[in-house]
């Protein structure tokens, strides 16, 4: 069985460890302990295959910027014959405290560009998302600044800890057979 896991971010170094970039990190850890590396010569985006026990993962990073993920997204379950039913993509959500972890199967895009353009160029809703509370500690009219802002030292602790949560939440979805 095989499965794509998506981290939601933006290129570039101006981007690097932003809020909005958690999809990135979580996949960059993640690829870390699978002891695999990323191909960034590949269509849409960086693509790194493992495996959990014995389910093959592809890990994807696209290239494609947030708010047009859907392209990369749609190219690899394609090309590799994946359904959306062995998707899970991972994004960061204001709408949740900072470090909760939200899992489910299927659901709206809750307003985040990203998963709405997903949605769109798969023609569905009914994939799995794995949503990672970055707060909303922001005055009115700044929440683009922080989303893409970087988080505080004390922020980064919490961010540490529950990104193991979040690969465990990963592994353990890999290793269900429904979600």
């Amino acid at each position: 069985m095989k499965y794509l896991i998506v981290g939601l971010g933006n290129i570039g170094d101006e981007y690097a460890h932003t809020r909005h970039n958690i999809g990135f990190d979580t996949l960059d850890r993640l690829a870390e302990i699978l002891n695999v590396s990323f191909d960034v010569n590949k269509r849409y985006g960086a693509i790194a295959e493992g495996k959990i026990k014995n389910r093959q993962v592809i890990l994807l990073k696209p290239f494609t910027y947030m708010n047009e993920s859907g392209k990369a997204v749609r190219y690899w379950l394609q090309k590799e014959n994946i359904g959306v039913a062995n998707l899970l993509v991972v994004v960061d959500d204001l709408a949740l405290p900072l470090g909760t972890i939200r899992l489910r199967g299927k659901g709206s895009d809750a307003g985040h560009n990203g998963l709405k353009n997903i949605e769109q160029l798969i023609a569905t809703q009914n994939y799995a998302r794995l949503r990672f509370g970055i707060g909303n500690d922001f005055p009115q009219g700044a929440q683009i600044q922080y989303v893409l802002g970087r988080f505080s030292a004390e922020e980064q602790k919490t961010v540490t800890v529950y990104k193991t949560l979040i690969i465990s939440t990963i592994v353990d979805t890999c290793m269900a057979t429904v979600y």
